[in-house]
């Protein structure tokens, strides 16, 4: 899964990170509505979902003038997807159910999705009609955006080092245009 970080076209809509976190969203308000009690609990996966998605989308909208705060959100996001996944593997904690290893069969059907072209939660769903394999599955789906968030993360941190930020390439054109 390599991630494309400055896509051509759609903006952060091309990012597989961005794809993957909408997936994970799109899974966590459905297995929430279904399979979570808690009002409380519903209400935080959902909401860490939500901001591991829309973090991306606004980091990725202020890199043209900040690059510190893409850096800031992109890091929000992957924290919200941490919180996230500790709330799923609770909930399988919690009700005596099966974590899935690495090496489980449906783990490794999981992440070959991950190769498919426009891929949706429509893609995962014969894999979340139970709640067992519904966490399993956004357990996959977020170690997957993890993965590529950290990717994107270090990526972004060479770019900042390399080229600074908004405001001191701006300083540096200045410079250069009064002829220091």
């Amino acid at each position: 899964m390599e991630e494309t970080l400055i896509p051509a076209h759609g903006g952060y809509r091309d990012l597989k990170s961005f794809q993957t976190t909408t997936i994970v969203y799109d899974l966590t308000v459905d297995f929430c509505s279904r399979f979570v009690k808690d009002y409380r609990m519903k209400d935080q996966m959902v909401q860490a979902a939500r901001s591991g998605r829309q973090n991306i989308a606004e980091g990725c909208q202020a890199s043209g003038t900040s690059k510190k705060t893409e850096l800031k959100l992109i890091g929000v996001a992957r924290a919200s997807l941490e919180e996230l996944l500790l709330d799923f593997e609770d909930y399988l904690r919690q009700r005596q159910l099966v974590l899935w290893e690495k090496a489980h069969p449906n783990v490794l059907q999981i992440r070959k999705l991950a190769y498919l072209g426009n891929r949706s939660y429509t893609t995962y769903r014969t894999y979340c009609e139970r709640p067992e394999s519904a966490a399993n599955t956004a357990i996959c789906l977020i170690h997957q955006a993890n993965y590529l968030l950290d990717q994107q993360l270090r990526s972004l941190e060479q770019q900042f080092v390399k080229d600074g930020g908004f405001t001191e390439r701006l300083y540096k054109m200045r410079k250069q245009s009064r002829g220091f």
